[in-house]
């Protein structure tokens, strides 16, 4: 929970106008930062539901019981027999994934079944950054990072990539080469709403997870952005999910650990086996548990979840779209985010200066798919959001003038937001409250 009532209250998910006044500790970067709503202007609280699915288990428990009843699929352990080279893929820093304690359970899994196999951890950037030494051992501890063979994957090598096929969308795949050259390829991930993919987990380990960056880009192209199916939540239809599907049957990923967390990042649930088939049970698990009516405010205070989702720019469309689908037509969207890493990408941040946003949507939208800028998405998703609403980003970290450049207005708390929000929307205007956006799938 990331608010507390000063008094006696009946307030729940899609709180109602009315009541008491609430304080709220959002998250913020590595820890929270508070906010005060009058109670005369608070309408809704919307947030997922994890605490429902609590069964004593702990995370060990929860994760060791997924193993042991694989979901459309022989177990790990009989996978692994006879193999030599074994892939194990996972997240990189920039995904809240417990690896902590998911990957020993893997390791010790697989080794027990295959004491000699050759296993390598190949960590999925797609197209972020290298993950450092320092956040590797933040990931799987000092044990792993000292003992195991871990490669980060660089889609940006070209002659680190095999050609696999041609995706439905046209695209070529070329995934790095450690899949093809592996006996038995596995991915371990969590699944959480993702703004256009649907949901995160399963098939992007493949992609964009290893893929090359031109895979990668072309899957994101404006076209298949701009498809309504493309959105969080949405698996069918989904153009870009479609590929992602395609692709990890291609490369043959014979088995997937995937893993819902709550809001302290605890597992709540597993889901191990097939990879389209334990996924969509996860898919339907965090549907249920994410799930939240849509309503509409003049004011939403949403976050990215903290860190690592909030280290920039880049990354926080995924809470930004879930606090516009409650904000009208032009209401005021405020986003809690650290911006520790300033913009993000080098493109993003070239095409989010291109000037409004009616002309960093015009560009973007005139690029062919095989053509797609890395991060084009991105400032694409932003362009279509900043045409409708102001958007207030509450950071500590970022030059405030930067972000004023490239559209967006700029506090220093929550607090100063909603003064300036207010300055907007008059003093009577509504407020809803989304602690956790990327959280959350809204729904109709």
């Amino acid at each position: 929970m990331y608010f507390k009532y000063k008094k006696n209250t009946n307030h729940n998910h899609n709180t109602e106008k009315g009541g008491n006044e609430m304080d709220f500790q959002l998250p913020y970067y590595k820890g929270t930062l508070p906010m005060h709503v009058p109670d005369k202007n608070l309408a809704h609280v919307l947030e997922s539901h994890p605490q429902a699915t609590g069964d004593g288990r702990t995370q060990q428990q929860i994760v060791e019981d997924a193993l042991d009843h694989p979901i459309g699929s022989p177990s790990l352990e009989e996978l692994a027999r006879g193999k030599k080279k074994i892939l194990v893929i996972t997240s990189d820093h920039t995904r809240n994934m417990p690896s902590g304690i998911t990957m020993p359970i893997l390791l010790r899994r697989l080794r027990a079944a295959q004491p000699d196999a050759q296993i390598t951890i190949l960590i999925g950037t797609g197209l972020h950054r290298p993950t450092t030494h320092e956040e590797q051992v933040d990931r799987f501890g000092a044990e792993i990072v000292a003992n195991e063979q871990i490669v980060v994957h660089d889609a940006f090598k070209p002659e680190e990539m095999r050609y696999i096929c041609q995706l439905p969308s046209g695209a070529e795949l070329h995934v790095n080469r450690l899949a093809v050259e592996s006996d038995l390829v596995i991915a371990e991930g969590f699944i959480e709403p993702h703004f256009f993919a649907g949901f995160s987990g399963g098939r992007k380990s493949i992609l964009p997870g290893i893929a090359s960056q031109e895979t990668v880009n072309e899957n994101h192209s404006a076209k298949a952005i701009a498809s309504p199916n493309a959105r969080s939540g949405v698996l069918a239809g989904n153009p870009i999910h479609e590929d992602m599907a395609y692709a990890a049957k291609a490369v043959n990923l014979a088995f997937i650990l995937n893993v819902a967390i709550d809001g302290q990042k605890k597992i709540v649930a597993a889901f191990a086996g097939d990879c389209e088939k334990a996924h969509a049970e996860g898919c339907a698990f965090v549907s249920q548990m994410c799930g939240v009516k849509r309503v509409t405010s003049d004011i939403v205070v949403t976050t990215n979840g903290g860190y690592p989702l909030d280290q920039n720019l880049y990354q926080t469309p995924k809470g930004a779209t879930s606090a516009a689908a409650c904000a009208g037509e032009d209401g005021v969207v405020i986003l809690g985010a650290s911006l520790c890493d300033g913009l993000g990408g080098t493109h993003f941040a070239e095409l989010m200066r291109l000037g409004s946003p009616q002309k960093i949507l015009e560009t973007v939208q005139a690029i062919p798919p095989k053509q797609t800028i890395p991060e084009q998405w991105c400032a694409q998703i932003y362009s279509q959001l900043l045409l409708k609403h102001p958007v207030i980003v509450v950071t500590q970290h970022m030059d405030h003038e930067e972000l004023k450049k490239v559209g967006f207005l700029a506090a220093n708390s929550f607090d100063e937001a909603l003064e300036q929000a207010f300055a907007l929307k008059g003093p009577d205007a509504t407020v809803t409250v989304i602690p956790d956006g990327v959280s959350v799938i809204v729904n109709d």
